[in-house]
Order: C-alpha cells, then sequence, then structure tokens
C-alpha cells in the first residue's frame, strides 16, 4: 500500500472519529423515540429514517444507526461536493448532513459556495443553519457553531500543510 493511499485511509478514519465525536454529543444518546422538536420521531443518537414512537432500542443498536448515518452523511458529502476536502472540514460538513439531509445539502448556498471554490464562504454559511419551525433553537446554534469552527480549522490546516503529494 502506497504512501497516499495509507495517508487517505488515516484522513478518512479521522474525518469519521471527529464526526462521530460531534454527532453523538450534540444528538445525544436516547435509546427510547422521542419527538424532536419539529414533531419527528427520532431514536438514539437522532436517528429518524426508522424511528417510531414507542421503539426502544439496545446501546449497540443506536452505534450500529449511528455508523450507518454517518456513512450515508460522509458519502453525500463526497457526492456533491467536487474539491477535496481535510478531514476536520469533511468531518463538520458530515455532521451538518447527518442533521439536515442530503437533500437540504444538495440545495443549499453552501453547497453552490463549496463547490464554486468559496470554502471560507461554504463553511460560514453554517451559522444560518439555526432554525427549526422558523425559531432558532439554541442547541442548533452551538452545533453549528461547533461545526463551522471545525469546517474553518480544517480550511486553515490544510493550507498550513500544503496539498498532499
Amino acid at each position: 500500500m502506497g504512501l497516499k493511499t495509507r495517508l487517505g485511509i488515516g484522513a478518512a478514519a479521522g474525518a469519521i472519529s471527529i464526526a462521530t465525536a460531534v454527532v453523538s454529543y450534540y444528538e445525544g444518546y436516547e435509546p427510547t423515540a422521542y419527538q424532536d422538536p419539529v414533531g419527528i420521531p427520532t431514536v438514539c443518537y437522532g436517528h429518524t429514517a426508522t424511528a417510531r414512537m414507542g421503539q426502544t432500542l439496545s446501546r449497540r443498536e443506536c452505534e450500529q444507526l449511528l455508523r450507518g448515518d454517518l456513512g450515508h452523511a460522509f458519502d453525500a458529502v463526497d457526492q456533491h461536493a467536487t474539491s477535496e476536502l481535510p478531514p476536520p472540514t469533511r468531518a463538520a460538513l458530515a455532521s451538518f448532513v447527518y442533521n439536515v439531509g442530503e437533500g437540504a445539502f444538495a440545495r443549499s448556498t453552501l453547497l453552490r459556495k463549496l463547490n464554486a471554490g468559496d470554502l471560507p464562504g461554504a463553511c460560514r454559511e453554517l451559522s444560518r443553519w439555526v432554525y427549526a419551525k422558523g425559531q432558532p433553537l439554541n442547541g442548533l446554534v452551538k452545533r453549528r457553531t461547533t461545526e463551522r469552527e471545525l469546517c474553518l480549522a480544517g480550511l486553515k490546516q490544510h493550507h498550513a500543510q500544503g496539498p498532499t503529494p
């Protein structure tokens, strides 16, 4: 396995670890289904796709859902972003997609800026996504602040290191 491949694998693992920490912190662990602030049945670490009220899952099942949902979020970032992203930036965007969904990401000004080469502008767009039912939510404000800072830090780190050989 060549150095470039090893670096790519390490970077991917780093991004996954970062995103897992961010998502699990902000989503919180709730093994029994509940309605989120906009009324969507949710379970575990913010899982909605198969959640139903009255459902209770084990920690192991919740961790499997988290890995799967994060995998889909990373796939969405990788599919829609046309530029290579440093691991912290990629992790921040995967956390964002995990929360808002691929469709919202695909239609966003954030993605348009990202693909136009305005990566700092794309990172700053995260701060706009703090509303639920037209009201800002304190938890989303805090989460987006973390995601924005992580997104920008990745760009600074990448710029300081220069492109990977």
